[in-house]
């Protein structure tokens, strides 16, 4: 009678655990890259005048306003 053997495992999860460890890597790698991107594009950004932003065509940068509406005083003295 023949005798076969037959091997579980071994080289193919060796190879899936690899291949999965490579694309985690170049996961991260592409994102290093883009949060450094990032932070170059916001640090070149940050030198430029509003009349420089708008020649870009970068929108207006996003400051706090504060709106009062007219005759907000007159309501909140009268609420007293």
């Amino acid at each position: 009678m023949a005798h076969t053997d037959t091997r579980v495992g071994g080289s193919a999860s060796k190879t899936q655990l690899f291949g999965s460890t490579l694309k985690c890597a170049a996961t991260i790698i592409a994102a290093l890259q883009q949060w450094r991107r990032t932070i170059a594009r916001r640090k070149a950004l940050v030198d430029l005048t509003p009349d420089q932003l708008r020649d870009i065509g970068h929108p207006e940068v996003n400051r706090p306003v504060l709106v009062i509406k007219a005759g907000l005083i007159t309501n909140l003295m009268s609420m007293r």
